[in-house]
């Protein structure tokens, strides 16, 4: 056990250096009857001081820690004894040597406590520094994505979108009470030529008998244009009775009717004008496109109405195809002996898109 330096435990037994350990014995006794805590309630101190008594007790009957301890006295009492034979001044000396001793100490101790502040503040800004690269670091990194993600978005606004299978093809519905002429592919494309050239050899038609008296036959076509401005120009013509086209119904021929990506692009770009169609305004939510003075006429829109807008205002850019269902740019040249293998693909692909649409035709009728 370990005592404090400045304790005497002789002192705390009150016996002399030279007592034995039944002497030892009995002083303990005697003093812990007196300062136990039982009998000392009062006293907030008496557990230390039982404490260091029992310390003592068991230091003094340890032979080999008695004369560490007697040895100490010994010398501690020495000093005494020859300090006090000390005059003024060399006691004087003795404790400027001492407070001199203290207050290097404490300077030694106040520099290794001042040298651990530093270094604890010079691993705290390394760690703030670090933190401070690594936020700096992510916020460039997240402009740089921004950046990236608006010149991509910037990107796709400004390339128009690809031109699908269907975006030049539309759907009719009618029945064959109001139109009991338009029985064939050939009478579609008579009645549709007001708007532009159509592929009469794609044209699909199905005619769905009435399940009863009360009900009437009805039709649906899948008509597909070279153009896609004359196609638009169907659709916003849907039910004029001006056009011809009282009680037909004409949408696009894509999923759920939805109208070709390349027509939102021109609205966003403000490209898609609007006009009149024979005095009447156009519907708010279909736009139709102005009329270009610059479009080439067809043999088809001589025979147009003059007092109807057509609808040849897209850009040249869009594709024309052929009457094979083929852009005009792959057409087969004249003279060739046969179709080379990118406009035969092309071909099977459009024969292949012709006999969905059928069956979807079958089905929902079947349905």
């Amino acid at each position: 056990m370990s005592t404090d330096d400045d304790v005497n435990p002789y002192e705390l037994l009150d016996v002399k250096i030279e007592a034995t350990d039944a002497d030892i014995r009995k002083a303990y006794r005697t003093r812990s009857l007196k300062v136990h805590p039982d009998r000392n309630r009062n006293d907030p101190k008496a557990p230390q001081k039982f404490h260091a008594l029992n310390q003592a007790y068991e230091l003094l009957l340890d032979p080999l820690r008695r004369l560490a301890v007697d040895a100490k006295l010994r010398i501690q009492n020495a000093r005494k004894a020859r300090y006090a034979n000390y005059d003024s001044k060399r006691k004087a000396m003795m404790e400027d040597l001492e407070d001199r001793e203290r207050a290097f100490k404490k300077q030694k101790e106040n520099r290794q406590k001042e040298q651990q502040d530093k270094y604890h503040e010079a691993e705290r800004a390394k760690g703030e520094g670090k933190r401070m690269m690594e936020e700096r670091l992510a916020e460039m990194k997240a402009m740089e994505e921004q950046r990236a993600a608006e010149s991509s978005k910037e990107e796709e606004e400004t390339l128009p979108p690809t031109i699908g299978p269907l975006d030049t093809t539309i759907r009719l519905k009618y029945t064959l009470a109001s139109h009991p002429e338009l029985t064939t592919a050939s009478s579609l494309t008579k009645l549709l030529a007001q708007f532009g050239n159509t592929d009469e050899a794609l044209t699909i038609l199905s005619v769905k008998p009435a399940k009863s008296s009360k009900s009437k036959d009805r039709a649906t076509a899948i008509v597909p244009f070279h153009k896609l401005g004359d196609a638009f120009g169907a659709v916003c013509a849907s039910g004029r009775a001006e056009r011809g086209l009282d009680g037909v119904e004409i949408s696009w021929a894509g999923e759920k009717g939805k109208e070709p990506e390349i027509l939102g692009w021109l609205r966003k770009r403000g490209e898609l004008g609007t006009t009149e169609i024979s005095g009447v305004e156009p519907s708010p939510t279909s736009p139709l496109p102005a009329a270009s003075s610059t479009s080439a006429e067809t043999p088809q829109s001589k025979t147009r109405d003059p007092g109807m807008s057509t609808y040849s205002s897209f850009p040249s850019s869009f594709p024309t195809t052929t009457a094979s269902g083929l852009p005009k740019s792959a057409s087969v040249p004249v003279g060739t002996g046969g179709l080379d293998y990118e406009s035969l693909t092309l071909m099977r692909l459009r024969q292949a898109e012709r006999e969905r649409l059928e069956r979807e035709i079958l089905e929902s009728e079947a349905n």
